[in-house]
């Protein structure tokens, strides 16, 4: 267990203020014109360095820090932006694969403070949270300075405001419905919007997808000149067994094998972004720069916050950022191959605008009981609404309330302990806090604390 995070410094907390005070990242203007103002103004600072820019539904955050990782351990100086952070800013900046402290934070912030107020006064709206995030993330790294910046888009990929930069090379995690309000209601719709990232002869790094939304990906590859290479055609995973702790896995890259390669996460769905991450990387520095031994030991040290997480044994409480039905698949799929939970109760809390439905629906066989919750975002579906809903899918007496996250857990935790409402099982149980990354990263939270009493 983790040690409880110390306070926030007032000058992080400033900046923070700041940037909250800004346009939220639920609230979107389809425009590159402000980040485009913006990175101008501060001399293009995204190319100084090249780019590994990552699009999908799922698996963004997994495979990009995957690549980190793969690049520092050949020796290269990297900066990677993710979104959204689990449970402090900082995580949204990381070089040389750790997050940011919080001085730095506040530097990249208040060097491009000045330019932030500039662009506001002449745009028609002014510059997003978001927008200024990839602004400092992209000003930090040329600063740093970096040799590679591993890039994951927040939402879509075309008007995304990462894609003022170029990729060297572009990665397309698995294209699932999301966002439906603002990308479209069909897979292929939505791979339009985030084929918008492949730029002229870039590599082109393609998860399994559906055949209308390879075929999107295909036709823009041509239009772009850019190259394609597809999982399980071009790379994959060859095999992936359960192991203490993880997997073991044996990836495919060209010709090239990296065999008995161990993955401290679970779930199938990390080995295939493990071979996502590989493949980049491949495509980046030629097949001649990775050795077995290099890709062993950063896959041995990989981490994913958030991601089908174990955060406290006895019982066994898993941490799951999943928040629309795809993912929520893979979490499935990671507990039954990976866990053998005797009672497993979910502890869940969604935002309102997501597909709770079909979520829910396809949590239920593996899970006993559940804890509806609400986050503290404003956007959180209110946890008695959660409730109505679920009860239609697992029946009412497999249903609890608790709009407190931290009585949710405890709710939870008992019914594990016990063997949930028909008292079997005592011993086996175990806990998925799932929903959306707020909920997880609060919960994260939470639970170290309670670790450190």
């Amino acid at each position: 267990m983790q040690t409880t995070p110390r306070e926030p410094s007032e000058s992080y907390r400033q900046v923070e203020s700041a940037l909250l005070r800004r346009w939220p990242e639920s609230r979107l203007e389809p425009s590159l014109d402000r980040i485009q103002a913006l990175v101008e103004l501060l001399g293009d600072p995204q190319s100084a360095y090249r780019v590994v820019h990552l699009t999908g539904t799922n698996g963004k955050t997994s495979t990009a820090r995957m690549v980190d990782r793969l690049l520092v351990a050949a020796g290269l100086r990297t900066g990677r932006f993710t979104s959204p952070h689990v449970e402090s800013m900082t995580e949204r900046i990381s070089l040389d694969g750790e997050p940011v402290d919080e001085e730095a934070f506040v530097r990249a912030y208040e060097d491009v403070a000045p330019y932030l107020q500039m662009v506001d006064e002449t745009e028609a709206h002014p510059v997003s949270f978001f927008e200024a995030s990839v602004a400092m993330a992209y000003a930090a790294f040329a600063d740093a300075p970096v040799d590679v910046a591993v890039v994951e888009v927040g939402m879509g990929g075309a008007w995304d405001a990462t894609n003022v930069a170029d990729g060297d090379v572009a990665v397309v995690t698995p294209i699932a419905i999301d966002h439906a309000r603002y990308l479209g209601d069909r897979p292929e719709l939505i791979a339009v919007e985030k084929a918008g990232i492949i730029k002229p002869n870039a590599q082109v790094v393609v998860a399994h997808q559906t055949e209308q939304v390879m075929a999107v990906l295909a036709e823009r590859c041509r239009e772009v000149g850019a190259t394609m290479l597809v999982e399980g055609l071009d790379f994959g995973v060859v095999n992936s067994v359960p192991a203490v702790g993880g997997q073991l896995m044996s990836l495919r890259v060209g010709d090239l094998s990296y065999d008995d390669v161990f993955l401290p996460l679970f779930g199938h769905h990390q080995a295939q972004n493990s071979a996502l991450a590989l493949a980049a990387v491949h495509a980046l520095l030629g097949d001649g720069a990775l050795t077995g031994q290099v890709v062993g030991e950063a896959f041995n040290g990989a981490t994913s916050p958030g991601r089908m997480e174990v955060v406290r044994r006895g019982p066994t409480v898993l941490l799951d950022a999943a928040h629309n039905p795809h993912g929520a698949e893979a979490a499935v799929e990671a507990v039954r191959e990976f866990f053998t939970f005797d009672p497993l109760v979910g502890v869940v809390g969604m935002m309102a605008d997501k597909d709770v439905e079909a979520f829910l629906a396809v949590l239920e066989p593996v899970l006993s009981e559940i804890v509806c919750t609400q986050s503290a975002t404003p956007r959180a579906m209110p946890a008695h609404e959660l409730a109505l809903v679920a009860a239609d899918i697992f029946g009412e007496h497999r249903v609890r309330i608790a709009p407190g996250l931290d009585d949710a857990i405890e709710q939870a935790v008992t019914l594990a302990e016990t063997g949930g409402a028909m008292g079997e099982s005592i011993g086996s149980g175990g806990v998925l806090v799932t929903g959306s990354v707020v909920t997880v990263g609060e919960a994260r939270v939470l639970l170290r604390r309670a670790g450190e009493r």
